[in-house]
């Protein structure tokens, strides 16, 4: 079961009380900024980890004038659309802010600032990467260091990812299912996600096919868009 720290009482909460029953995620962007786009980023891996264990979802954008504008910046980001929060309706809600601000009414997730809070770079895909490094309470500093690292990450892996794809088939070993699915059900733990990818990579008891599918599986989780190069001259 997924759960999540809630900033009102700072304890674990499920994220979807009624088990599989339809559940709002609202993000509340606090403006068009790096800390804005990690808001909708989490709020984007809190319906992710709902819909693989199997909760309808709803996402909603509240609270900033430039939602629009944002929004555009969230997609280069891959993260999905959001509805506008004015539509929100009855049912059980999951509320995700910046840190620091009044939690709405229900259980909350505060997402802790980004440093320069400035508007995204031009890579938004190692942006993305860069912000699943830490984990949504900790304080993320970008720098260009910071940026390249994930930008070269990044371009090994869906590499790796094409390169394996053309090996047989295997399922994703059991124990590695499991330790992804209880990371990113304590708390949205992308870092701990990254980290059980980076095990497999240089696993020598896995097979090609087998480091395919777990990438496959835990990138449904992610949003990297790492079988992106499948089919690609070797």
């Amino acid at each position: 079961m997924l759960r999540i720290i809630d900033a009102r009482t700072a304890g674990p909460v499920p994220a979807a009380p009624a088990r599989r029953a339809p559940t709002r995620v609202e993000a509340h962007a606090p403006g068009r900024d790096t800390t804005g786009l990690r808001v909708l980023l989490v709020a984007d891996l809190l319906v992710r980890a709902l819909e693989l264990d199997g909760t309808p979802t709803w996402a909603l954008l509240t609270g900033d004038e430039e939602g629009t504008r944002l929004g555009e910046d969230a997609a280069a980001l891959g993260i999905r659309p959001f509805e506008d929060g004015g539509a929100a309706g009855s049912g059980q809600a999951v509320h995700v802010v910046r840190e620091g601000g009044a939690p709405p009414d229900g259980v909350t997730v505060a997402v802790a600032p980004v440093d320069p809070a400035g508007h995204n770079p031009d890579d938004p895909d190692a942006l993305r990467l860069a912000l699943l490094e830490r984990h949504h309470h900790a304080r993320v500093e970008l720098d260009a260091r910071v940026l390249d690292e994930a930008r070269g990450t990044l371009a090994r892996w869906r590499r790796a990812v094409a390169a394996w794809a053309r090996q047989p088939s295997r399922p994703v070993p059991g124990e590695v299912r499991d330790r992804l699915r209880a990371a990113w059900e304590d708390d949205l733990d992308a870092p701990a996600v990254l980290r059980v990818l980076r095990h497999v990579e240089t696993d020598p008891g896995l097979a090609d096919g087998a480091r395919f599918e777990t990438y496959a599986y835990a990138d449904r989780f992610l949003g990297l868009d790492l079988t992106r190069d499948l089919g690609s001259p070797a």
